[in-house]
């Protein structure tokens, strides 16, 4: 059985453990809405790179109407909107109870692909995705008293970070089921996702420009260290993670694909560990045992 999907879906969540991380240091450094500013041209600029060293040229060949009109759709919900909101969200809330909220993913896009694409799941995947929810869930609601209260306090309240990770959650979901029908007319994951980050990148600049704020802008880059984790980040999240979230969507179905991907929180507890100083507790250990447990029917599904 061709595991191409699963597996992509699986790199994707090892990733984005990273970019999480990443992304909420910078976004405390400089804000989280500069930093999404920054990643984006960068991302579009290693897209670029990488599609001249595998098809000879900087930019996609023929695109139908149809995948550019979905591909575009999918930059703007899932990338420029949707990103813009869980980024908010990880300096409000913090990593793990933005991660928390963001679990419903899986749902929106098993929901969202049912009625876009006609995508069913079987009695398996819909298990697997339960289970796999549920693990996610039991290891991000543990949270310290300490960590919420420096997060929310100082950023803005726990009303709009939990309804801007929700945000982020639905923009995610919606934006991969778009993508998946944009490549449906046989674009591959690496054009499609410059297609989407390009679109994304245009939005949220020419957004700025409207604002006023491009002045202000340049002015962050003089934050030499807020660069450095947004440039690591980028390279963890929107040039390769989001890339390989393509490659799953592509090969297995949405949900199964957002589930598998969902399990960053349980990916990130080493790195929180580090970062953070924070101790493994038995809780933890359980909730990612169950998660391992629900991506292993994902596969035998």
């Amino acid at each position: 059985m061709n595991y191409t999907g699963e597996i992509a879906a699986l790199m994707t969540a090892f990733l984005w453990s990273f970019t999480s991380i990443f992304f909420t240091l910078a976004g405390r450094l400089i804000g989280s809405y500069w930093v999404n500013k920054f990643r984006m041209p960068l991302a579009v600029l290693f897209l670029s790179i990488t599609m001249f060293f595998t098809t000879g040229h900087f930019l996609p060949g023929d695109v139908s109407s149809h995948a550019f009109l979905y591909l575009t759709a999918s930059g703007i919900i899932g990338l420029a909107l949707g990103d813009t909101c869980l980024f908010r969200a990880f300096v409000i809330l913090g990593t793990r109870l933005t991660l928390l909220v963001f679990t419903v993913s899986p749902i929106i896009a098993a929901v969202t692909a049912w009625i876009i694409l006609g995508e069913k799941l079987g009695l398996m995947a819909i298990l697997g995705i339960g289970i796999t929810v549920a693990g996610v869930a039991w290891v991000t609601a543990e949270r310290g008293k300490k960590e919420e209260k420096n997060n929310y306090a100082d950023q803005g309240s726990k009303l709009t970070g939990i309804l801007l990770a929700l945000g982020g959650a639905a923009g995610q979901a919606i934006g991969l089921v778009l993508a998946k029908s944009g490549m449906s007319d046989g674009v591959d994951p690496l054009p499609a996702t410059f297609i989407r980050m390009i679109t994304a990148a245009a939005a949220i600049w020419i957004f700025s420009i409207f604002r006023g704020d491009l002045k202000k802008t340049l002015g962050k880059l003089k934050n030499s260290r807020a660069l450095w984790f947004a440039l690591g980040g980028t390279i963890c999240g929107p040039f390769l993670g989001v890339w390989l979230s393509l490659v799953a969507v592509n090969n297995t179905e949405a949900g199964i694909a957002a589930a598998i991907m969902a399990i960053v929180p349980v990916m990130v507890i080493p790195l929180v560990i580090i970062v953070y100083k924070e101790k493994v507790t038995i809780r933890a250990l359980i909730g990612a045992i169950i998660a391992a447990g629900g991506v292993a029917l994902l596969f035998l599904g």
